[in-house]
């Protein structure tokens, strides 16, 4: 577990009523396993223009655009989505988050997805998105993409991958938020 020596404090927003317990258990593995306050902070909607009529998906860029431009009171926020979300180089993404930026985002929507068409245990689903939810908070605090697989800032780009994911950072990404957040083991 890591502590922070200056408190900081972390917003999850969830985006409409759907993703309302996502967000609760997103801030509960966020502030378990970060040793961050969290706070669920009023619903955002989603700007309408960033729906692309031509994918049938948000674009997560212009979302987080959007919500950065936003004022919070919190160092960092976390927006918790039920819509599928993409960047241009991508067919989706599972979350987004702009290095050392404020806003990160996490869409449940491709995490509630099986092959043949199967559905996943609700609680697979959560515990996906509070890996993803970990991994661009990771982003917010300037970590980049590591190559450990045993790493939770490693790139999981299917669910395969995500679920393989362990929910720790390796010990070199653990000591660079240590060293420059001043997080205390």
């Amino acid at each position: 577990m890591l502590k922070l020596s200056k408190p900081l404090i972390v917003g999850v927003a969830p985006v409409g009523k759907d993703s309302v317990f996502a967000a609760r258990v997103i801030a509960a593995h966020i502030s378990g396993y970060m040793n961050l306050k969290t706070e669920i902070i009023p619903t955002l909607n989603i700007p309408s223009f960033a729906y692309n009529e031509k994918r049938f998906q948000y674009n997560a860029g212009v979302i987080l655009k959007s919500y950065e431009a936003m004022e919070f009171e919190y160092d960092k926020v976390i927006a918790v989505l039920n819509v599928d979300i993409f960047m241009p180089i991508f067919t989706h993404v599972f979350g987004e988050a702009k290095q050392g930026g404020k806003c990160g985002l996490v869409s449940v929507f491709r995490l509630k997805m099986e092959q043949d068409c199967i559905y996943p245990a609700p609680s697979l689903v959560y515990e996906r998105a509070a890996k993803v939810a970990l991994h661009e908070l990771g982003h917010l605090f300037n970590l980049l993409h590591c190559e450990d697989h045993r790493c939770l800032m490693h790139f999981s780009g299917d669910l395969c991958q995500l679920d393989k994911t362990p929910f720790y950072f390796c010990r070199y990404c653990t000591a660079f938020l240590q060293g420059f957040y001043h997080f205390k083991s």
